[in-house]
């Protein structure tokens, strides 16, 4: 299992700590797929994503393209092969990246799809004072959020809690869950 070719797609340290784990694991991540670096914070300074400073930090092979459908991006993903794609916390892929990996492109979204589909899930669940909430993993497909849903865990929500003490449980869950998905899937579960 470990042997499959991974391409991680993400940006967030939410994306971060599933990327590690895998990383941790003995997946092969192939590469990374984040946001381009941006000029932020005083004096204006170039800035890279929480996924890039990771995978500079562990040789890992980045990808940060501006257009996801531009052909030399999509030749790279194409020559990299991989077998899967894992997506945590990073833009809709189109249907021309999504649908080379030879086994399926999954994402973790930090809700319990179908409900809040979308941007800021956790800070919803939060706002809108849900008792529980939790993981996806699902096969992307070309809407937001609505592919096939593959495996899910459950979490009690803390009338006290935070969306930032929220977010933090939930990526802590998030590595073990792909893990469980990835082999499940792999075994034709």
């Amino acid at each position: 299992m470990n042997k499959m070719k991974i391409i991680f797609y993400g940006t967030p340290a939410f994306a971060v700590q599933n990327l590690e784990y895998l990383h941790k694991n003995n997946f092969t991540i192939s590469a990374v797929v984040t946001a381009t670096d941006k000029r932020s914070g005083r004096g204006n300074k170039i800035n890279s994503s929480a996924v890039k400073k990771y995978a500079l930090a562990n040789n890992i092979y980045i990808l940060q393209p501006k257009n996801l459908k531009v052909d030399s991006f999509v030749n790279k993903i194409k020559d990299l092969a991989p077998d899967y794609q894992v997506v945590v916390a990073f833009r809709m892929l189109p249907e021309c990246v999504w649908s080379l990996s030879r086994l399926g492109t999954i994402n973790l979204h930090a809700s319990l799809l179908p409900n809040y589909r979308g941007a800021a899930p956790i800070n919803w669940v939060i706002k809108n004072n849900e008792k529980f909430t939790g993981l996806t993993t699902f096969l992307i497909d070309d809407k937001i959020d609505t592919g096939a849903i593959l495996l899910q865990t459950k979490i009690a929500i803390n009338p006290k809690e935070t969306a930032g003490g929220l977010h933090d449980r939930l990526a802590q869950l998030g590595g073990p869950l792909i893990q469980k998905t990835l082999s499940d899937f792999n075994e034709g579960k």
